[in-house]
């Protein structure tokens, strides 16, 4: 639920959004969502205040944007960037996921993947670029999701900073919330790029994440099963 805003206009839109997540005492990590507390046109308004602030940052290493017909407009592109696309799983609400009845009463395993996964490392706003393998073990009781919904909830949890432990934890929690499903796999690998790019500039930083649920917990076969079969269509 959105507080009220009677602060003054003049007020910065972040001080006016981040005033709203403290009095209702929500967290606005770097991985958190925060639509809830953001009112009609703010984005428009945060991108120009993120805008002003990075034209900051570039005067402050020292390049001259009015001069340098390469970056005169770097700062307008960055602040969209951040508060439209790669961020833009903070400021967005989840996307509508339409769900449909297990008529069929399905409880044999599904594998969605791989979908392709993007985000960025919160400790150093590097690209995180990877996929990830989805198993589910259908509920006959609990409802249905669409193959494209998946890859939506996907996208809408990795397009914030994380890291990437936390990142899938994530999404597991979501996609149990909304399917309650008998069992459920994730499994991640992704290159980071604060590894490619910068310190010890690796060529082949690729990490591996997984988490296992439910049946997939506590049947080794299943698991198994979803493990050799994500290798083999991954081949």
């Amino acid at each position: 639920m959105i507080i009220p805003d009677h602060t003054c206009d003049s007020v910065p839109v972040s001080d006016r959004i981040r005033a709203r997540l403290k009095a209702a005492g929500h967290t606005f990590r770097a991985n958190d969502n925060i639509a809830a507390f953001i009112e009609d046109g703010e984005l428009e308004g945060l991108c120009l205040e993120v805008e002003d602030r990075m034209n900051a940052v570039l005067d402050a290493l020292v390049i001259d944007t009015e001069n340098d017909h390469n970056t005169v407009d770097t700062a307008q592109r960055v602040a969209r960037m951040f508060v439209d696309e790669v961020f833009g799983g903070r400021y967005r609400p989840a996307p509508p996921v339409t769900s449909f009845p297990n008529v069929s009463q399905l409880n044999e395993l599904m594998i969605v993947g791989p979908l392709t996964v993007r985000s960025a490392c919160s400790h150093h706003l590097c690209p995180i670029m990877g996929t990830m393998w989805i198993g589910v073990l259908p509920c006959k009781e609990a409802e249905l999701i669409g193959l494209s919904k998946f890859a939506r909830l996907c996208d809408w949890i990795m397009s914030r900073p994380q890291i990437q432990e936390e990142a899938v934890i994530m999404l597991a929690d979501e996609l149990e919330k909304r399917i309650r499903p008998e069992g459920l796999a994730i499994v991640m690998e992704a290159d980071h790029f604060c590894m490619h790019w910068r310190g010890v500039k690796d060529e082949q930083p690729v990490m591996t994440t997984s988490i296992m649920r439910g049946a997939f917990m506590q049947n080794e076969a299943l698991r198994r099963e979803f493990l050799d079969l994500r290798k083999r269509c991954g081949e």
